[in-house]
């Protein structure tokens, strides 16, 4: 919920004071007055970055001239159109059983549906991941992978940042041997070929797009990317809370305590990275800033690739990405995401360690109080806290801000009752309320 990598008031981008927000407010609070400069830098830091993600959009080279056209469903693109069809595409697998659909589920925030730590993929569909799925949602406004100017590793696409944008991060779950499992980029168009909408991708690309594999399935990959850009399912921001917001509904005072608790920097504190006010051009917020963060989340025994204990997942600075290899104080940071439609998902955290809500709450309040509760015990009594990391690493764990900065035998910062209260706050995130 904090972060580890700057300040509470360190001034990375959208981190500011969080206030109870409410739909009547007369006049902004004396702390937010003292932090209206930050928050304007913090803004334009937000717009450069995305910014450098719309500039990105296509991933390479071909003509889009056609994709103007309107599409088949009314308000996206031809492009967009055709995402549609690409992303709930089974035949476009190894096991022809598989598409972006089935681990991204519509209706389900496009996230997964069930409560494995991880997915299976592969021709047979019996091939373990080793990361949970995120949701899509809500990331059309994430920017281009930067380091701050505080040094704070921001935006980026994937849990460790690795891909530059929408249109990049769909490449791997086509090609990667735990999930769709094509042998290459050409085998993907190649099964495109077949597809019923053929004629519908040539239309929109040109009668030559398939005389060179790499520039079709640039754009498959642009036409994903426009799919989750300009269809509003993806970001339709009509939760209670955006209601909330706009002053047409209220919460209940369960809710309120909830948003109080959530907000608050001596209790919850999940505001400094959450962030869950609006911006101050009115827009509804992300409920992310885009960092990244590391808390020391126990080690998933249930992930397959664990039983090597050599093996460890270290976000940012790899297995999966290497660009940040040398940076071994990134090590064990994943990103920071939104909570949008947290109360709906079926397990928490890059390796899906906790199934529910509750106690992934505990988690984060209790884990310095009562480190019993989620780490092994040695022979002599004593816990082995952060014991999904290697030794090396454990001192990059946030230690420092609250809830963390708590130690053993200390109250926690959230009683269970005000546990309960925060889980009834974030219920409000959930896309789709209708009063």
């Amino acid at each position: 919920m904090s972060h580890h990598f700057s300040r509470f008031l360190a001034g990375r981008p959208g981190h500011v004071l969080q206030i109870v927000a409410t739909p009547t407010t007369a006049s902004p609070t004396t702390d937010s007055k003292v932090f209206l400069s930050l928050v304007r830098t913090s803004l334009s830091a937000l717009m450069f970055g995305a910014a450098l993600s719309l500039t990105a959009c296509g991933g390479g080279s071909g003509s889009s001239s056609a994709v103007a056209a309107p599409g088949a469903d009314a308000g996206m693109s031809a492009a967009a159109s055709l995402g549609e069809k690409i992303f709930k595409d089974v035949s476009l697998s190894a096991s022809g059983k598989q598409s972006c659909a089935t681990c991204h589920n519509p209706d389900n925030a496009h996230a997964q549906s069930n409560d494995l730590s991880v997915q299976l993929g592969g021709p047979n569909l019996d091939v373990p991941g080793f990361r949970a799925v995120p949701s899509l949602r809500y990331l059309n406004l994430t920017p281009t992978f930067f380091f701050a100017a505080d040094g704070t590793p921001t935006g980026g696409f994937n849990r460790d940042g690795r891909a530059l944008n929408l249109a990049a991060q769909s490449e791997r779950p086509f090609l990667a041997p735990h999930e769709m499992a094509n042998a290459s980029r050409g085998d993907v168009v190649a099964k495109l070929q077949r597809a019923a909408y053929v004629a519908e991708f040539k239309k929109a690309f040109g009668s030559t797009i398939f005389d060179n594999p790499d520039v079709a399935f640039d754009r498959i990959q642009f036409s994903l990317q426009a799919y989750q850009k300009e269809d509003a399912d993806f970001h339709p921001y009509d939760s209670k809370y955006d209601q909330f917001l706009a002053g047409r509904v209220k919460l209940d005072d369960a809710e309120l305590r909830g948003l109080a608790l959530f907000n608050n920097p001596a209790k919850g504190n999940c505001a400094a990275c959450h962030i869950s006010n609006k911006t101050t051009d009115g827009a509804s917020p992300l409920f992310t800033d885009f960092t990244y963060d590391n808390i020391g989340v126990p080690r998933n025994y249930a992930i397959p690739a664990t039983a090597d204990a050599t093996y460890f997942d270290l976000g940012l600075c790899g297995p999966d990405r290497s660009d940040l290899s040398g940076r071994t104080d990134l090590c064990g940071a994943f990103k920071v995401p939104t909570l949008r439609n947290v109360a709906t998902r079926k397990v928490f955290f890059h390796n899906g360690r906790f199934k529910n809500l509750r106690d992934a709450l505990g988690f984060y309040v209790r884990r310095d109080t009562n480190p019993e509760e989620w780490y092994p015990t040695a022979a002599d009594g004593s816990v082995l806290k952060f014991d999904d990391l290697p030794a090396a690493y454990t001192g990059n764990v946030n230690v420092t801000e609250v809830p963390y900065n708590r130690k053993r035998g200390m109250a926690a910062a959230l009683t269970p009752a005000e546990i309960e209260d925060v889980i009834k706050f974030l219920g409000t995130l959930n896309d789709g309320y209708k009063p």
